[in-house]
Order: C-alpha cells, then structure tokens, then sequence
C-alpha cells in the first residue's frame, strides 16, 4: 500500500491523499506538479521517473491512514 505522503520533498506544498496533484516514483518520492514539472519529471533522490500519484477516498483514511510524516527540509 502507497504511503500516500502528505507535502512535497522540494517546497513543502501540502498534498492531501484524496487530492490529485502529486507526483511520486517507484520509492514514493513525492513531489507537487509544479516541482515535478520543473524536475522535468525526474525524481532528483534516484533519476527515477515521476508519475501522478493516484488518490485515496477520504472514506478510506480511517482504515487506511495516508502519512502524516512531512519529508520537506526547508
């Protein structure tokens, strides 16, 4: 099951699980578009591809709870 991280490693933009927006790759990297974009779709941690994150239904956080581990450094 994907972590489902909640902000962007490169400038901290909050991505909520049942948000679209956020991008990750095969190691759950995450990042917003906008870093993704600039990152021409790179992963800058492992030179892996950046894909679109799919999203969770809020009616399933309960049972499966996204992270709540921020990973921005800034």
């Amino acid at each position: 099951m994907l972590e489902m991280r909640p902000d962007c490693e490169r400038c901290g933009t909050d991505l909520p699980a049942e948000a679209p927006g956020a991008f990750i790759c095969s190691f759950e990297c995450t990042f917003c578009a906008e870093c993704a974009e600039g990152l021409d779709d790179r992963c800058p941690n492992c030179g892996g591809e950046l894909m679109d994150r799919p999203t969770r239904a809020k009616a399933l956080h309960a049972k499966h709870p996204p992270s709540s581990e921020r990973k921005f450094k800034g």
